[in-house]
C-alpha cells in the first residue's frame, strides 16, 4: 500500500494534469487492517456502539464483508453521531461527531489516497493538517513574512463556522479536478451525506463536512485550496503592486500586505469570494490593523514628538491573534525590531479552566500519581506555548496551576491538611516540570522564492 501511494504522489508532482481514474481498489483488506492496527481502541464508539476489540474478535470475517459490499456498492457509511463537549472557559460546547468504527477504518484508507494526491499540489503557505507541517512551522513563516518583508497592514481573517457550511456540490466539483473514479468520489459523496443522529434523532448533512472524522481535515484542505489559496496566489498577489503572502492553518488565515490600500481592496472580494462558495467572514473576529516594522517606526519617532509636545500620545500598531499566540511590535535587547508574541488571553483562560477543572475531578488520586499526571499535562502546554518572548505567561500559568494544586489537595476532606510549607515539600520530592523555551522561530532570513 505505501508503494502505491509513493507512485500516486510521483504521478501527482509529475503531472499535474492527470485524473486518477483507478483508486477504489486501494480500499482492500491488506489496507483495512493496516487502518484497523493503527486505530486508537480507546476512542468513543459510534451510533453502532462498535469498538475497537469487539470489531477484531472476527477481523478477517469482518473486512471481507466489508470489501465484498464496497464492491457491489451496498456499502453505506452511517450516520455519525454527535456529541457536545465543553469549551474550557465558556459556558459554550462545541459539537463532535463520532464516526462508526468500519466507517473510521475505510475514511482513513481514504484520507492516505487523498493525501498522496494532494500533498504535491498544496501550496507553500499551507500548514494544517499536512504531513510534516504543524502550527509552529506556521508561526516561523509568518515570522518571517513579518521580519523581512516589508509589510505594513495585516487582515486576520476568521470564516464563521467553516466546518459546517462547507458546499457538497462545490467539493465534488474541486475533487473532480484531480480524481475520476466514479466509485471513489461517489464514497466521498455517501460520506458528506451521511447524516448526524443526536440522541434518536436523525438529521440529514445538506453542507459541512463532520469534525471527528478522518477524511475531514483532508478534505477541508482540499476546499480552501481552491477557494482561497490558489485565487490569492494565482489573482491578488498579481494585482497587487506592493508585497502580499500569507500564511493558512487548516481554516485560521492571515494575509500580509504592503499598501494598506490593497488590503481593504482584498477584504471587499474576499468577502465577495467566500460567498460566492457558501461562506462567510465572522466579522466581529476579522480586522484590518497596521503592523510590521515601518509601522512600529512611524510609531516611536511619532512617539518622540509628541513627548516633546507633551501632546496625547500615539497609537500603537496592533495586535492580532494566530494559532493561540498574540502577535505585537517590539524590539529586543539590542534595540531592534521584533515579532514577539504571547499566549492569547483568551487561550490562557481556556486552558487553566481546563487545568482546574481536570485537578478538581482527580484530587481523590494518591498525590504522588494525580502530580505525575499533571506534570505529563503541564510539559505538553510549555511544549506548544513554549516560544520565545513568552516566559512570562508560561510563568504565570505555573503559578496559578499550583495554586490550584494547593486548593484542591486541601478539600480532600473537611478539614485542611496542607500548609504551604508541606506543599512546598511535596513540590520538592514530586517536582512539577517548570516552564521552558522549546521554539525561538531563530530570524534566519529564509529563501523567500522557496517557501512563497
Amino acid at each position: 500500500m505505501d508503494t502505491k501511494l509513493t507512485r500516486i504522489t510521483e504521478v501527482a508532482k509529475q503531472k499535474p494534469k492527470e485524473k486518477f481514474t483507478s483508486l477504489v481498489h486501494l480500499i482492500n483488506e491488506e489496507s483495512l487492517k493496516k487502518s484497523h492496527q493503527e486505530m486508537d481502541g480507546k476512542r468513543a464508539v459510534g451510533v453502532d456502539g462498535v469498538t475497537k476489540e469487539k470489531y477484531g474478535k472476527q477481523l478477517g470475517e469482518n473486512l471481507t464483508d466489508l470489501v465484498q459490499r464496497m464492491k457491489r456498492q451496498a456499502y453505506r457509511p452511517q450516520a455519525v453521531r454527535r456529541v457536545y463537549i465543553e469549551k474550557a472557559g465558556s459556558h459554550k460546547k462545541r459539537p463532535l461527531g463520532i464516526v462508526a468504527y468500519e466507517d473510521k477504518l475505510v475514511q482513513a484508507v481514504m484520507a492516505d489516497v487523498l493525501n498522496a494526491i494532494y500533498e504535491p499540489e498544496f501550496l507553500n503557505h499551507s500548514f494544517g493538517f499536512r504531513p510534516g507541517r504543524g502550527p509552529h512551522d506556521a508561526l516561523k513563516a509568518l515570522n518571517d513574512i513579518l521580519y523581512f518583508q516589508p509589510i505594513n497592514v495585516i487582515v486576520d481573517v476568521d470564516i464563521r463556522g467553516f466546518f459546517d457550511h462547507v458546499d457538497h456540490n462545490w467539493m465534488m466539483k474541486f475533487l473532480e479536478h484531480r480524481i475520476a473514479d466514479p466509485n471513489f468520489l461517489r464514497l466521498i459523496r455517501r460520506f458528506l451525506k451521511a447524516g448526524i443522529m443526536e440522541g434518536n434523532v436523525m438529521y440529514e448533512t445538506d453542507e459541512g463536512t463532520i469534525q471527528g472524522g478522518n477524511i475531514s481535515p483532508i478534505l477541508a484542505n482540499i476546499y480552501l485550496h481552491y477557494v482561497i489559496d490558489l485565487w490569492y496566489e494565482k489573482r491578488i498577489r498579481k494585482q497587487c503592486r506592493g508585497q502580499a503572502l500569507m500564511v493558512r492553518f487548516a481554516d485560521d488565515l492571515v494575509f500580509c500586505f504592503q499598501k494598506e490600500e490593497e488590503a481593504r481592496e482584498f477584504y471587499k472580494e474576499l468577502c465577495q469570494r467566500l460567498k460566492d462558495f457558501g461562506l462567510e467572514i465572522a466579522e466581529e473576529k476579522t480586522k484590518i490593523l497596521t503592523f510590521g516594522r515601518e509601522a512600529y517606526k512611524a510609531y516611536q519617532e511619532e512617539k518622540k514628538d509628541k513627548d516633546k509636545d507633551k501632546g496625547q500620545g500615539p497609537r500603537k500598531p496592533g495586535t492580532f491573534d494566530f494559532l493561540g499566540f498574540t502577535h505585537y511590535c517590539s524590539t529586543g535587547r539590542n534595540g531592534r525590531f521584533r515579532i514577539k508574541r504571547k499566549t492569547s488571553n483568551k487561550k490562557y483562560r481556556a486552558s487553566l479552566a481546563k487545568v482546574k477543572n481536570w485537578i478538581q475531578k482527580q484530587r481523590h488520586l494518591p498525590k504522588k500519581i494525580l502530580m505525575e499526571m499533571l506534570g505529563v499535562k503541564l510539559r505538553g502546554y510549555y511544549q506548544y506555548y513554549g516560544v520565545l518572548d513568552n516566559s512570562r505567561m508560561l510563568e504565570k500559568f505555573s503559578d496559578k496551576t499550583k495554586q490550584y494544586l494547593f486548593k484542591y489537595l486541601n478539600r480532600r476532606s473537611q478539614r485542611k491538611s496542607l500548609t504551604w510549607e508541606g506543599f512546598n515539600l511535596l513540590l520538592r520530592m514530586v517536582p512539577l516540570p517548570r516552564p521552558r523555551i522549546y521554539h525561538k522561530l531563530t530570524q534566519i532570513k529564509p529563501n523567500i522564492g522557496v517557501l512563497w
